[in-house]
């Protein structure tokens, strides 16, 4: 069962059981994948929607920080909720060895040594974390690792 299949599945058995919250983040992500469809005129693949859904996990991650900077905590709570409705689609989210692991080796790979070749890891990881791994999360920790590596080569330097 494709993707687009399993979210219309879902929004049926919620409708059935009268599960309004995920019935609606769920018509909410179809009608964003619906408008993509039509401005390009043609249907999306399994591997786009999924830029979809990600996209949506990224505005309510967005939204929840401004909720919660505005002491709006039920309105934060709700967002979460629905975070936690999106991933369940999303493939399984990297822990912090296995982003570790995939830093270390975009390191080597682009034979990176300070923090002006942010761009040239963060190409080489993009691929490999879309939708797996929130973006602004992971580039803190190229940051912070490239930052130790250039710290480490004046050192030795030194």
């Amino acid at each position: 069962m494709n993707l687009r299949d399993r979210i219309q599945t879902d929004v049926t058995a919620a409708m059935r059981s009268g599960d309004a919250l995920r019935r609606d983040v769920l018509r909410m992500v179809q009608n964003s994948a619906y408008a993509i469809e039509k401005r390009e005129h043609r249907s999306l693949t399994d591997e786009e929607l999924l830029g979809v859904l990600a996209r949506e996990v990224k505005t309510r991650r967005e939204s929840v920080d401004a909720f919660r900077k505005g002491s709006r905590e039920d309105l934060a709570a709700k967002e979460e909720s629905e975070i936690a409705i999106l991933q369940e689609f999303l493939p399984q989210q990297l822990n912090d060895a296995e982003m570790q692991t995939l830093i270390d080796e975009a390191v080597a790979a682009t034979g990176a040594a300070s923090a002006r070749d942010m761009g040239k890891v963060m190409g080489w990881l993009s691929p490999r974390t879309k939708g797996r791994a929130d973006g602004r999360v992971v580039s803190q920790v190229v940051g912070s690792a490239l930052a130790n590596l250039a710290a480490a080569g004046t050192e030795v330097g030194s």
